[in-house]
C-alpha cells in the first residue's frame, strides 16, 4: 500500500475491525420500505443508536410536507418517516457532508423480506446493497476518523433520509441545508459489482396530469360527453413525441375510466422525464405546456399539471472531477481500481451537486440487481470500501482537497 501514511494505515486497521456485516444483517432484517412508517421508525432508531457513538448533535427530524395525486384525482399529503441528522464539529475549518437513505423499495407486503447466503458468497437481502451495507461502511469510516489525530480538523454532517427511493420530497430542503458551506460530499449508493462508480447523471422529473372531461351515456348521448381517457391517451402520445437526444420521456400509466357504458370524465396520466441538462428541462417544460394546451382545446377537457423536476442533472464539473481524482488516487494507494461512468439513474447526489458541492455518490458497497429480489451485496467490499472512504475523508481533513 504505497503512499499511505501511518495515520491512514491506522484508519484502515480500524475499519477492518468494525462490525459492518453484522450491522448490515441486523438492518436488512427490518423492513423499511418508503411507505412502511412502522418499519422506518424502527430502523431509524437502530441507526440513531449506532451513529450515537459519534460526537455531535444527533436528531431524528420530522419530514417536510409532501403531496401526491391519487388515482381519483385528489391531491393528498403523503406521510413519511423521520430523517436522521447528525452534526459534528460545526466550528471546524473544513466541513463535509455524508448522506444515505434508510428506505428501500420493498414494502411491508413485498415477498422479499429476508436475507440468504448464495453459493458464491454473496449476500442476497432486501436493501443489503441499496443501501444498508453502505450505511454500515459509512459509520465505520467515520469511527476511524474519530480515532484519528486529524479529527479536530474536520466537521461534518450526516443525513440519512427516509424517502430517497421515492424522490426525497420530504427531505430535499434538509439536504440543501446540510450541503451549505461544505467542501465536498460523499453519498453511499452502491458501486457496481466491479467497483465502478457513477459519474455524471441525468436528471428526472415526475408529473401527474389530471384530465377532467364530462361523463355521458356511451350509447344514448356519447356526443355530449368529453372522454378524459381518450384525452389522456392523446396527451401521452404528444409528450412521448417530445423526446430528444438529451431528453427521454416515458408515459408510464393512465389511471381512470370506468364502466363500458359511461364516457369517462376523469383520467390521470403519469409521466417521467429524464433530462440530460438544463436545456432539456426547458424543452420538457415547454412540451408539457404545449401538449396540455393542445389537448384541452382539441378534446374540450381541463388539465391540471402536478409535479416537478425534483432531481436536477448532475454533470461532471471541475469540482466533481477533482473529487473523483482524489478518490481515484486513494484507490491507487489502497490497490483498489477506481473508475466511473455516466448513468441515467438519479439519487440525492443530483441535489447535492445542484447546491454547488462536489459529490461522489456511489461510495457504498459493491453489489447489484438492486430494486429486485435478486439484490446482492459482496461482503468483502465492506472493509474495502470503508477503507476507501476513511482515507478519502482523512485526506480532505488534511487539506488535500483545498
Amino acid at each position: 500500500m504505497n503512499g499511505l501514511c501511518s495515520i491512514e494505515q491506522a484508519a484502515i486497521e480500524h475499519v477492518a475491525g468494525a462490525p459492518m456485516l453484522a450491522r448490515t444483517q441486523a438492518w436488512v432484517a427490518i423492513n423499511s420500505g418508503t411507505r412502511n412508517l412502522t418499519g422506518l421508525a424502527q430502523v431509524a432508531q437502530e441507526l440513531a443508536n449506532a451513529f450515537s457513538v459519534l460526537p455531535g448533535h444527533l436528531a431524528l427530524v420530522d419530514p417536510a410536507p409532501a403531496e401526491s395525486v391519487t388515482p381519483d384525482g385528489r391531491v393528498e399529503s403523503i406521510a413519511h418517516g423521520r430523517h436522521l441528522h447528525l452534526a459534528v464539529r460545526p466550528e471546524a475549518p473544513i466541513q463535509m457532508l455524508l448522506t444515505g437513505h434508510m428506505d428501500t423499495v420493498y414494502g411491508a407486503d413485498h415477498p422479499f423480506q429476508t436475507g440468504r447466503w448464495l453459493d458464491d458468497g454473496r449476500f442476497n437481502a432486501p436493501g443489503a446493497a441499496d443501501m444498508k451495507g453502505g450505511l454500515a461502511l459509512m459509520l465505520a469510516a467515520l469511527e476511524a476518523l474519530e480515532a484519528s489525530p486529524l479529527a479536530s480538523q474536520l466537521g461534518y454532517e450526516v443525513l440519512i433520509n427516509s424517502d430517497e427511493e421515492t424522490g426525497s420530497f420530504s427531505s430535499r430542503a434538509l439536504i440543501e441545508g446540510a450541503a451549505r458551506g461544505k467542501v465536498a460530499a460523499l453519498t453511499y449508493e452502491p458501486a457496481l459489482p466491479d467497483g465502478t462508480l457513477a459519474g455524471a447523471r441525468g436528471g428526472t422529473g415526475n408529473f401527474s396530469l389530471v384530465v377532467r372531461g364530462r361523463s355521458a351515456h356511451a350509447g344514448r348521448n356519447p356526443e355530449e360527453g368529453r372522454n378524459a381517457l381518450v384525452a389522456a391517451a392523446a396527451l401521452a402520445v404528444r409528450l412521448a413525441d417530445a423526446k430528444a437526444p438529451g431528453l427521454a420521456v416515458n408515459p408510464a400509466r393512465i389511471d381512470g375510466g370506468g364502466p363500458n357504458n359511461v364516457v369517462p370524465d376523469l383520467a390521470i396520466l403519469r409521466v417521467n422525464f429524464r433530462p440530460r441538462d438544463e436545456w432539456s428541462i426547458a424543452i420538457a417544460k415547454a412540451a408539457i405546456e404545449r401538449a396540455a394546451s393542445d389537448v384541452m382545446a382539441s378534446h374540450e377537457v381541463h388539465i391540471d399539471v402536478h409535479g416537478s423536476f425534483n432531481r436536477p442533472p448532475k454533470p461532471l464539473d471541475p469540482g466533481a472531477e477533482k473529487l473523483f481524482g482524489l478518490v481515484q488516487s486513494v484507490g491507487t494507494d489502497l490497490g483498489i481500481p477506481v473508475a466511473w461512468k455516466a448513468t441515467g439513474g438519479v439519487c440525492d447526489g443530483n441535489n447535492i451537486a445542484a447546491c454547488g458541492v462536489p459529490v461522489v455518490d456511489t461510495m457504498g458497497a459493491r453489489g447489484g440487481a438492486i430494486h429486485s429480489t435478486e439484490e446482492f451485496l459482496i461482503p468483502e467490499s465492506l472493509p474495502e470500501r470503508a477503507a476507501l472512504s476513511a482515507v478519502t475523508i482523512l485526506r480532505i481533513a488534511n487539506g488535500d482537497f483545498a
